[in-house]
Order: C-alpha cells, then structure tokens, then sequence
C-alpha cells in the first residue's frame, strides 16, 4: 500500500489517500471519484496553454511591422505577406504567416507600463497568483481518472536538465498568491519545497507530482502489473489506481510521442549554441531558449490531453532586446529568437490542428510589455507599456483575425485598447461555465470578482 500523508504540528502525521488496498471509507478516492461524476461541472473541455515572452517581446518585428512608417520606426527584420490578404508579420515568422488563417493577432494590446515583470500570467490583475492557480482553485489540484496536476508551470528544466534553473527575479511564477500556497503550479524538473523534501509527505492540497516522485509511482505500477492486483479490483476502484499512477508518469514521458512529432517540434536545430554571440550577458538565456521551446510546448500539448487544465511555458529573460551589455538588438535578437518560436508555434498548430484539439486547446502568447516605437542609437527597442504584442489560437475561436489597430509607429492603440483585465477574462470565461460558477458553493469571492473585472475580447467568440 501507498500512502500520501501530510504533516500537521498538532496533530502529527495524517494520511489522507492510499492506493493499492484502497480502503473503501466514504471519503475514499473512488467515492469522490463516483462524486464528481454525478455533479454539474463549472468546467468547460478545455485547457490552457500560456506561452510568456519573457522580456517583453516588440510588437514591430512580431505581427505589426509598419514598414509604410521611416527607418527607425519600422521592422528591422522586414516584412512577410501572411496567408490573409493585406496582413503582413516581420521577417521572422514565415511558418506563422503560412498559418495565420489559425490563430488571431491583436495589435491594440496595452499592459499598462513598461515594468519588468510577470504580467498578465501573474500581477495585481489576478491575485497576485499564477492564472493556472484561479484554475485549479476552482477545477481542483489533480484530475480525475489522469491524476495529472490542473495548474503546471514549466520551465527549460523540464525538458532540458541542464538548463538553467528559471529566473525569479521579476516574479514568482509559482505563486499562488491570495489563494494559498496549495494551490501553486507544479514544477516538473525544477526545484521546489516538495522535491527538496521528498519523503511522500505532501500537503493534502498539493498532491504534486515531482520526478521523484513520478519515479517511485511508475515502479509501484510495474509491480502492481506483475502481481494481477488490478483484476481482483472493482472498475472505480482501478480508475483510482490510475488516478495516481496511470496517466500522470505517461504525459510527462516525451518518449511517449513519435520520434518525427518530436524532431518537428525541436528547436534546438534551428540554430547551434556557438552561433549566438557571446559577447551578450544574457547568451546563455538565448542558448536555453532555442534548445528547449519546442518541447516544452509538445510537452504542454501532452500535459492538456493528460486533463491539466492550465499550463505555464516560459524560458528565461530573453526578449529584452535593448542592444547594450546584457541583450542583442532587435534585428539579431529576432534572429535567436523569432526563429524558434516562428518553429515552435507552428508545430503547435499543426499537431493540434491534426489531433482534432483546436477547440480544446487556448494558447496565448504575449509578453509583459512591449518595445519603444524607435530603435534606440545601438540598435535596440527600450521598454514600452503603450502597446505589445498579442497571440490567440485555438479554445474554439476562430482563426485569421487580425483585432484593433495600431498608430502608425505602433506606439498605442488606434482602436479601443484591450487590457489585461480583459484578457484575463477572457480566458477565465473560455475555461468555466461562468453562469454555473456563479452558482457553485465554495467559490473564493475575489475570483468572480476577477471574472467580472472586464468584459471578454468583444472580437473573441468561441463555439460553446
């Protein structure tokens, strides 16, 4: 038998879920799981994948290059004519512009200020808490019949172990603010409370899933395997046993996939580690984010079959590309960087596209502001919170829009701006029933708050 316990300094040790006998009490694992099948869910099938541009990534060279605008002002990468008449993106992106039919761009996106930090995934607009932390507080910390965590950040480390370890300095995007430390996202491959103190003891709230821990559960289910435990069980109660050692050691494992799916997804060829300057403080950034940002979105797209309702991707601080001692300018920066995510994103359409996950599947990808309407005297776009760059495929919306408008050095909106309030709204009303929510008991009253803070992206409209 297999016992998850947590450690109370009152009451001493408590374990509060075994697996194996699965003593049959009425709190027992198959009875909430019987439970849950029975009651209304507030949760829509759908997952989210949020793709941060660490640094903030400029609107000109991504998808508004306004190449009508003087030297200085427009895309020093160029332009690309996408596959919707009259749109073009900067030069770097010519796998997103033969797909632009697939996903929307908004091009009036304001974040508020030029700060480095973690905004919109996490900031005063959402508790001060991670967006996957709102989910799971509502959907729950692991999933029924996967037992995969609802809320996972990932990070180079994940699928690149000898990364860098992600870089807290502007943010903790682990954090689950107001909501409780419960509710913070997984890490797989990195270091955290858990893993440092991996002993099967974990808060009740937090049955996460470590790589230590993935490990002794996959050699639990091999023995369990060779011993025919699982036919003497009842289906609720095998359902059970998966829950903690079925489906959450598999998503993790990118073996799993078909060796040419993970080579279209690799970025790590794109461009060799020697071939990024070194003269830059910030080369090892470019280095682990070229190596490991295809994956890490393969592997997101696994987590999201799997029944994690929220993940994070992120690699380190890369998109701050002012041209001085720490980062390239925007026209080599764009080179280590708008390749792979151009490779990235566009592997990402198409699995999802072939797997029949449009409608299941969110991606969001932006920044937590955007670049200066001119390039700097080096080279570089200095920091800028009147305008940045938005992405949007997938959860049902439809693809080829291009929403809002920019002025013409792309410095603020030209239409009504859209806010990070409202973005943050609109995923909320993708992922939940909002109606029933309102109903649901238990429900932390800051949440509806955040819920109703704005209203949805008016131009955004999914298929119910």
């Amino acid at each position: 038998m297999l016992s998850f316990c947590d450690r109370d300094p009152q009451l001493g040790r408590r374990c509060f879920l075994q697996a194996g006998a699965l003593a049959g009490s009425g709190f027992g694992l198959p009875s909430l799981l019987q439970a849950a099948a029975s009651q209304p869910s507030v949760l829509r099938d759908r997952s989210v994948i949020f793709l941060f541009l660490h640094g903030g990534p400029s609107q000109t060279e991504t998808f508004d290059p306004k190449m009508t605008a003087p030297v200085g002002i427009q895309s020093a990468t160029g332009e690309l004519q996408t596959k919707i008449p009259g749109v073009t993106f900067g030069g770097t992106f010519p796998l997103l512009a033969e797909r632009a039919d697939r996903f929307t761009v908004v091009r009036s996106f304001v974040t508020g200020d030029g700060n480095h930090d973690i905004k919109p995934i996490l900031g005063r607009h959402s508790l001060d808490a991670n967006l996957g932390s709102l989910y799971s507080r509502v959907a729950g910390t692991n999933r029924s019949g996967t037992g995969i965590p609802t809320n996972i950040a990932l990070f180079p480390q994940a699928v690149q172990p000898d990364a860098q370890p992600f870089v807290k300095s502007f943010g903790d995007f682990t954090s689950a603010g107001k909501l409780g430390g419960g509710y913070r996202p997984f890490v797989p491959g990195g270091a955290g409370e858990a893993q440092e103190n991996m002993q099967l003891y974990l808060d009740r709230t937090r049955l996460d899933d470590r790589r230590a821990l993935l490990d002794q559960l996959d050699q639990l289910r091999r023995s369990v395997d060779r011993s025919g435990t699982l036919a003497g069980m009842d289906r609720v109660r095998q359902q059970a046993f998966e829950t903690l050692v079925g489906g959450a050691a598999r998503a993790f494992d990118l073996s799993q996939e078909d060796p040419a799916l993970v080579a279209r997804y690799n970025t790590s060829s794109l461009l060799r580690p020697d071939d990024i300057s070194r003269r830059w403080n910030n080369h090892r950034n470019y280095v682990d984010n070229v190596q490991s940002l295809g994956r890490l979105l393969l592997l997101a797209r696994r987590l999201c079959e799997a029944g994690c309702g929220f993940v994070t991707v992120t690699t380190n601080f890369v998109w701050d590309m002012h041209a001085d001692a720490n980062n390239a300018g925007v026209a080599e920066g764009m080179r280590y960087m708008g390749g792979p995510l151009d490779h990235a994103l566009s592997a990402f359409l198409d699995d999802i596209h072939q797997r029949g996950l449009d409608d299941r599947i969110l991606l969001v990808a932006c920044g937590e502001m955007g670049r200066t309407p001119r390039i700097n005297a080096n080279g570089g776009r200095d920091h800028w919170g009147g305008l940045a760059p938005l992405l949007v495929a997938g959860g049902g919306y439809p693809g080829g829009q291009v929403i809002g408008q920019s002025s013409r050095d792309a410095g603020e909106p030209a239409s009504s701006p859209i806010t990070i309030p409202s973005l943050i709204s609109t995923i909320l009303h993708n992922v939940f029933d909002v109606g029933v929510l309102r109903l649901a008991p238990g429900i932390p009253r800051e949440i509806m708050q955040q819920i109703a803070a704005a209203t949805p992206i008016p131009e955004l409209t999914p298929a119910i």
